[in-house]
């Protein structure tokens, strides 16, 4: 024992000299700053099904919410944290042109090395890291970052570091919690903390009974040590394959099924009580975008963040221009006539033609669409290239919340109840005509349709 104490002072003694020489100039620029990078867990194409049309055109993380692609609120927040150096995407969408050129732009943009990492096949929250952790560490960075790309929030990540110092020991793990209320909590992972340390003692993943109204964003903060636990895992996964080859799905690669790990119920089930874990209670928005209702939320939460954020991204009322209630987003180079009435929560794509006499309202209209003299869009998305024609009406139904429970989020609502298609907002895919006036009423448009009469509760194929 006394041995290996030496060996390890030895050791100690070793590093910090070796620090001293990479530092030598501390006293003449103060203490060495931290170096972050961050990690955005984007899916790949399984996934996102309902989100589905939407998702047939563009991969989800780069649908457009609030007037720019959902990862860029993302890359955004990450860009302001100070000593980040990097951002790593991880998923198994086959790179494709759309998202190289995002990432070229927004590398520009923010000034921060941005790259994407393609998993093989799905590998899990916490198998993607895993696979990817020499990347995740190369450069030596102090902490690190994890996103679910499919959340919007207000991204707290400086609070996130500061409580990190501030509670355990510098190596502990901080997950970002949000409360909400009782019934939908179970729809997530529910955390149990000690009031007094925040330290998670329990966590279950989407429990079928009520475990704490405390829920798990999908936002977290690690140091390199993680790691060990993840690898803790995968082994333990690899001797489970070993002994029992054949139970489970049918007969895999064996490596692959060994590297499907989930951050959820794989890590933060075990770490729970260990003193590892602890939670960051954020009282400022936050929701997930599963679904196409929940995206036009989502657009809401960011175009009302506008204010502070992005002043210049919100349309304002001027003379010879559209009238603007509430947020809207519109691209400049959208035509929109005069007369033509926006708002609240709109986000207006590249190249929207919007006639005389228009009103939209809660909606997203997507690049080239072209909304014809006096047709109404409420609580719709209407998709890429697509035309409504005059005095046609597009109507859905929203998802949102309940305004009156504070703690309440959006239901992840399932398409059909009961055999029948659940009234949810109204989705036209990509290139849909829709005729003079008629109506489409909680309908879901599969892209390029000719409709020819009115359709209400149903999708149309």
């Amino acid at each position: 024992m006394q041995e290996k104490r030496e060996d390890g002072s030895k050791l100690l003694a070793q590093q910090n000299l070796q620090n001293t020489k990479d530092h030598q100039c501390i006293a003449c620029h103060g203490p060495v700053k931290t170096m972050l990078k961050t990690v955005i867990l984007i899916g790949g194409p399984q996934k996102g099904t309902r989100f589905r049309p939407l998702s047939f055109e563009v991969p989800k993380p780069l649908f457009p919410v609030a007037g720019v692609p959902m990862l860029q609120h993302h890359i955004e927040a990450c860009a302001k944290v100070p000593n980040m150096k990097e951002i790593l995407l991880i998923g198994f969408y086959q790179p494709n042109e759309e998202l190289t050129r995002f990432l070229s732009c927004a590398q520009q943009e923010y000034k921060i090395s941005i790259r994407y990492l393609q998993e093989y096949s799905a590998l899990g929250t916490g198998g993607g890291l895993y696979h990817f952790r020499d990347q995740i560490l190369s450069g030596g960075p102090e902490a690190f970052f994890v996103m679910n790309a499919d959340v919007c929030s207000e991204f707290p990540l400086p609070d996130m570091l500061d409580f990190q110092k501030e509670h355990g020991d510098p190596h502990s793990f901080v997950i970002l919690g949000t409360t909400a209320n009782r019934k939908q909590s179970m729809n997530y992972g529910c955390i149990v903390e000690n009031q007094q340390t925040n330290e998670v003692l329990h966590y279950v993943e989407k429990p079928s009974t009520f475990v704490s109204d405390i829920i798990n964003c999908g936002i977290y903060l690690f140091t390199p040590e993680i790691f060990q636990h993840i690898g803790m895992v995968f082994q333990k996964n690899q001797q489970d394959m070993l002994l029992y080859p054949y139970e489970g799905e049918e007969q895999t690669n064996g490596w692959q099924r060994a590297e499907v790990i989930r951050l959820e119920q794989d890590i933060f089930t075990a770490l729970a009580g260990q003193g590892k874990l602890y939670v960051y209670k954020t009282h400022r928005f936050w929701s997930q975008i599963k679904s196409a209702g929940s995206a036009i939320y989502a657009s809401r939460l960011y175009l009302n963040q506008y204010h502070k954020t992005h002043p210049e991204r919100l349309a304002t009322n001027e003379d010879g221009g559209p009238k603007i209630s509430g947020n809207v987003y519109i691209h400049p180079t959208a035509n929109i006539d005069p007369t033509a009435v926006l708002g609240p929560n709109v986000s207006i794509g590249t190249g929207v033609t919007i006639g005389a006499g228009v009103r939209v309202r809660e909606s997203i209209i997507l690049h080239g669409a072209t909304l014809q003299d006096h047709s109404c869009v409420l609580n719709s998305i209407v998709g890429w290239d697509s035309t409504i024609g005059k005095w046609a009406r597009v109507e859905g139904t929203p998802s949102d919340p309940n305004p009156n429970d504070p703690y309440a989020k959006i239901d992840s609502e399932t398409l059909f109840r009961d055999g029948k298609l659940t009234p949810s907002i109204t989705i036209l895919g990509c290139n849909v005509n829709i005729p003079s006036e008629v109506i489409i009423l909680n309908s879901i448009v599969l892209p390029h349709k000719d409709l020819n009469r009115s359709f209400k509760n149903q999708i149309i194929l």
